[in-house]
C-alpha cells in the first residue's frame, strides 16, 4: 500500500476493499418553516382599518410582499404575524412587522412600505424619556413644536434629513436608512429638550451637507437595491 491510498483509508475516503466512498449529498438547508418564524405587536385600535386597507387591500399587499400570514383583531389591536411555506426571506416576519408597526404609529401605507426599500429602518421615540421636567402641558408643547406651523417644522426635517417623520400621540415614528434616521432623531431630541428653533435648523443645514454623500455610500454598499413603489 502506497502513502497516498494510506491516506485516503485513514481519513476514510475509500472502503476496506480501497473503492471510493459515496457520499451522501448534503440536506438542503431552509431558514423558515410554515408557522417557525412569528411576531405579536399591538397597534392602536383607530390604525386598525389603515393597517387592513379598503377590502383588506394593505392588508394583502403587506402578505404578498413578505410571503407571511398576517391576522389582525380588530377589538384589540393586536396583529399577529406568521412565515409561510412560501417565506423565503429569513427578515420577512420582522419586515411585515415594520411596516404595520408603522402604520400603527401614523404613517399612512405608501409611506411606510418605504420599509420595504433595502437598508431602510424604522425608529420610534417616545416623546415622554425625552421631555424635561414633569410639567403635565409638556407634551402637547413638545408636540407642537416638532410639527410647527402647519406642519412646516416637521417638513423641514423631511427636506434637510430625507426621513419621513409621524407625529403620532406620544411617540416620533421616523423611516429612512440609519443615517437620515440619526439626523432626524437628533433634531426631534434638541427641539424636545428646548432647543430653538433656529438652532435645529443650522444643525440640519450642517449635516445636510454631508448625509448626501453618506447616503449615498451606505446605498453603494448595499449594492445599490431600492424597494418598489406601491400605490393604493
Amino acid at each position: 500500500m502506497d502513502e497516498f491510498e494510506r491516506l485516503l483509508r485513514k481519513y476514510g475516503r475509500v472502503d476496506k476493499d480501497g473503492e471510493p466512498l459515496r457520499e451522501e449529498p448534503e440536506e438542503e438547508i431552509t431558514y423558515l418553516a410554515e408557522g417557525e418564524q412569528e411576531e405579536f405587536l399591538r397597534i392602536p385600535k383607530e390604525r386598525v382599518a389603515v393597517v387592513i386597507g379598503k377590502k383588506g387591500q394593505t392588508k394583502r399587499e403587506i402578505e404578498k410582499r413578505t410571503k407571511t400570514k398576517i391576522e389582525i383583531d380588530s377589538e384589540t389591536g393586536e396583529v399577529f404575524i406568521t412565515a409561510t411555506k412560501d417565506t423565503d426571506d429569513p427578515l420577512a416576519v420582522w419586515k411585515a412587522r415594520d411596516v404595520i408597526m408603522a402604520i400603527g404609529r401614523g404613517f399612512s401605507p405608501e409611506r411606510a412600505f418605504r420599509l420595504f426599500n433595502e437598508g431602510e429602518t424604522l425608529e420610534i421615540l417616545n416623546l415622554t424619556d425625552v421631555i424635561i421636567g414633569n410639567d403635565k402641558n409638556a407634551l402637547p408643547r413638545v408636540r407642537g413644536r416638532i410639527i410647527g406651523r402647519k406642519g412646516r417644522t416637521r417638513e423641514i426635517i423631511e427636506e434637510m434629513s430625507g426621513a419621513d417623520i409621524s407625529v403620532y400621540g406620544k411617540t416620533v415614528a421616523i423611516i429612512g436608512n440609519p443615517i437620515q434616521v440619526e439626523v432626524a432623531k437628533t433634531a426631534v431630541e434638541k427641539l424636545a429638550k428646548g432647543s430653538p428653533h433656529g438652532v435645529v435648523y443650522k444643525y440640519l443645514e450642517r449635516r445636510k451637507k454631508d448625509l448626501e454623500l453618506e447616503s449615498t455610500t451606505y446605498y453603494e454598499a448595499l449594492g445599490g437595491e431600492t424597494g418598489d413603489e406601491w400605490e393604493e
